[in-house]
């Protein structure tokens, strides 16, 4: 019974505080992302990058999420690849680095969300269309080689938060061919990744359910950890790439 009570309680403070950050907090961070102020440089990085990653810490602190970023980050244009657990794991990434991820088209026409997603760098894909992934291919190489980092979920999609799935080759052909360096990325939720599953969707779960049931859950410390880098030509093939990349997330989630 106590556990009912307990969940209860958190979102009953929770909710006016994520209430507070769309709608106060939200409409500031999109005017500091508005050109020309966004482009300004605030200690050498870009004012909407620094509005994104702080709206991004917020919004992470109100779900009980407290992020620690471990390792050295690579400081230049890098393809940074780290296994998908949740919706949150992009929130999680941004509040520590600024890159570009990609996502489904159909955020580009919502509300609000859709603009910020834009300023945010995000590649739109339109999913079962192999010439838009082309073209995604082909933005992420334009990227880096113009020195903007991008973020991918090699495993594909989600699963339940308890094993790591194979990393499909074809996402690092942007690395290969900018060529950029690639750093995996371990994304650990709770002491030694305990909670994985808790902040993974459940079965048939929806992205609403999971974010309603996100905000009961108790508060957990959340692991980015930086691993080291690939640099580019290091290892030969895209698919040696994925390999080593899975090889060293799976070894600091003690799935090796």
């Amino acid at each position: 019974m106590a556990d009912p009570i307990l969940r209860a309680c958190r979102k009953a403070w929770r909710i006016p505080l994520l209430l507070l950050h769309v709608l106060i907090a939200l409409p500031i961070t999109l005017v500091l992302m508005s050109p020309p102020l966004g482009h300004c440089r605030v200690r050498g990085m870009r004012l909407e990058h620094r509005a994104v990653r702080a709206w991004s810490r917020w919004l992470m602190w109100i779900y009980g999420l407290r992020v620690h970023a471990q390792g050295e980050q690579n400081p230049g244009a890098t393809l940074f690849v780290a296994n998908h657990v949740s919706w949150v794991d992009i929130v999680v990434l941004h509040s520590t680095r600024m890159m570009g991820f990609v996502a489904k088209r159909e955020i580009a026409g919502w509300p609000l969300i859709g603009w910020m997603a834009k300023r945010a760098e995000t590649i739109f894909h339109s999913r079962g269309n192999s010439e838009s992934l082309d073209d995604v291919m082909q933005e992420m190489v334009r990227r880096l080689r113009e020195g903007h980092s991008v973020g991918a979920f090699p495993e594909g999609g989600t699963r339940n938060g308890k094993v790591l799935g194979p990393f499909h080759a074809r996402i690092f052909y942007a690395a290969v061919e900018a060529p950029a360096p690639v750093q995996p990325v371990a994304l650990r939720y709770g002491s030694d990744g305990r909670a994985q599953a808790t902040i993974a969707f459940a079965p048939r779960e929806s992205f609403g359910a999971n974010m309603w049931r996100l905000l009961g859950e108790p508060a957990q410390d959340v692991g980015v950890i930086f691993l080291p880098v690939i640099p580019p030509g290091d290892v030969d093939g895209r698919r040696r790439i994925a390999e080593l990349a899975r090889e060293r997330i799976a070894e600091a989630l003690g799935q090796a």
